[in-house]
């Protein structure tokens, strides 16, 4: 493939599962009325949009609602593992003296399936073949780590295992990113606020932690550019080319704006507000 790479899994593991959740990121987490948010909201308390069976009751209108910080999130899968595993299948409506503890290991939770989706993608790269041994066994752990107890979880410290496995996501990167040719630019953690890159040549380009909110990225070359931790909020990303990009999520394009020309790695939906 001229990516070097295989199609980047999506496993239900790690993608948000709302039918199989307790609403979690509609109660656990805070948000404060700004742009993305209608109203205020405290860690804890429901959402006034949640429904009593845990579904969002204005989905299909978020960002019309006031709501389009909703339509950027994704718990990797972490909201169901919670929900069904860590606690059983019993929902703090069900059980409320479990409810500060469910609310404070869901955050870990999430990190820790964020993990599993970076090292999942990375594992599926041909270029990354040679580091197979060490992705696979840093998949066990930390998936082992996603099996402990709520008291285990409540208490992890998930830093010291993302310094543990940043280096060897650093690594996959850079095999693939071999594939562009040539001496890629190295743009990490840059500050690109409102840039533009208009048909910016960014093939294999690091652009990890890059600030891209706003930037003119329009008709910009990012295959094979690695975008971990990027900023894309209201970045324009009409008629760029993305494919091959590595360790991009849904959230990321999510918070971008982009059309129809768009060319998008495979296994990843068009955001509906994207001009078609």
């Amino acid at each position: 493939m001229s990516e070097n790479r295989q199609a980047a899994p999506h496993h239900d593991e790690l993608r948000g599962d709302c039918a199989n959740c307790f609403g979690l990121c509609c109660v656990a987490l805070p948000f404060a009325k700004s742009s993305g948010f209608a109203v205020n909201k405290s860690a804890g308390d429901p959402c006034r949009n949640l429904r009593d069976d845990f579904r969002c009751g204005i989905h299909a209108r978020l960002r019309g609602s006031g709501f389009s910080g909703c339509t950027v999130y994704d718990c990797f899968g972490a909201g169901q593992k919670v929900s069904q595993v860590t606690f059983g299948g019993v929902s703090w409506r069900e059980a409320p003296d479990t409810a500060r503890r469910m609310y404070e290991v869901f955050p870990v939770m999430r990190q820790l399936h964020e993990l599993l989706r970076y090292l999942a993608e990375a594992r599926a790269l041909d270029a990354t073949r040679s580091l197979r041994r060490d992705l696979d066994r840093a998949l066990a752990r930390v998936e082992r780590l996603t099996e402990g107890t709520p008291a285990e979880l409540e208490t992890l410290d998930v830093g010291p295992v993302r310094a543990e496995i940043n280096p060897l996501l650093l690594k996959s990167s850079s095999l693939v990113r071999a594939a562009a040719g040539g001496k890629p630019k190295s743009r990490r953690g840059a500050d690109l606020f409102g840039a533009r890159l208009r048909g910016a040549k960014l093939r294999g380009a690091d652009l990890r932690g890059a600030l891209l909110i706003a930037a003119d990225l329009s008709g910009a070359d990012l295959s094979l550019a690695d975008l971990i931790g990027a900023d894309l909020r209201d970045a324009d990303l009409s008629g760029a080319d993305l494919t091959g990009a590595l360790f991009l999520t849904q959230p990321q394009l999510n918070a971008a704006r982009g059309d129809a020309a768009t060319r998008l790695p495979e296994g990843f939906e068009r955001p509906a507000h994207w001009t078609r």
